[in-house]
């Protein structure tokens, strides 16, 4: 095993659950809810107890030659770029650090976690892919158990990774975007879930009557909530928060 494939397997198995069976599940409803892909996608379950897949889909063999008969979590690992493995390897340990300090580990299944990095295809050449995370499952002492994870090529959007994470709150749960590792001591921005709900139906093509008349509010309060929500994703315009909330799995 090459020495940083082994060290995101250290990260992981700090966190990993003794038994793979868990009475704590995300519900079904916010799972297909949650899935969300704006291009070529595939995707896994990986039960971090023995690091087995199950669930796997087809795509994944097709887009990066994996063999189906023996494939296994370190062939993904492994498949992740050089120069982004270092990167990966930062945010599992920051994601594990945020949920313990900031939100709380007992709300890993009320959120999504979304990242990107480039990974190689069958061809040999490399695309940028953003990786979605879903935790299935964890035993009543907070340890990891199953994870659905998605990856879906982004490189029709953007070709430059922006090493940063988010993470979408589901059940009411505020959301977090952009945030950087390299900022120590940095304030975090909390988004609302209205304010998420907000940048779907912007990204769906609404208006600010329209979006109004969709959430039961006045246009002056929808105009409010953008203004909000462009200043606390640092985005210049409506354009550039579309694109960054597509290339961070948002909407």
């Amino acid at each position: 095993m090459l020495p940083n494939i082994q060290n995101l397997h250290d990260v992981w198995l700090s966190n990993r659950t003794a038994k793979t069976s868990s009475t704590n599940q995300i519900s079904f409803d916010d799972l297909t809810n949650s899935i969300i892909s704006t291009g070529p996608f595939s995707f896994y379950i990986i039960d971090f107890f023995d690091m087995s897949l199950s669930h796997i889909s087809p795509s994944i063999y097709e887009m990066h030659g994996f063999n189906p008969e023996s494939i296994t979590f370190n062939d993904v690992l492994g498949a992740i770029h050089p120069e982004d493995i270092n990167f990966v390897i930062k945010a599992e340990d920051f994601l594990t650090k945020f949920f313990s300090d900031t939100i709380g580990r007992e709300k890993l299944l009320t959120y999504k976690i979304s990242y990107s990095h480039r990974a190689r295809l069958a061809s040999g050449e490399y695309a940028l892919f953003n990786h979605q995370a879903l935790m299935l499952t964890m035993d009543d002492n907070g340890g990891y158990g199953k994870s659905l994870n998605i990856h879906t090529r982004i490189d029709h959007l953007s070709n430059l990774n922006t090493y940063k994470i988010s993470l979408i709150g589901l059940n009411g749960e505020p959301s977090f975007m952009n945030l950087s590792l390299d900022e120590e001591n940095k304030e975090f921005k909390e988004f609302s879930k209205r304010e998420i709900d907000i940048i779907k139906l912007i990204g769906s093509g609404l208006n600010n009557t329209e979006i109004a008349e969709k959430l039961f509010i006045s246009p002056l309060t929808v105009k409010k909530h953008r203004n909000n929500i462009l200043t606390k994703s640092d985005s210049k315009n409506t354009a550039e928060l579309i694109k960054n909330c597509i290339l961070q799995g948002i909407i």
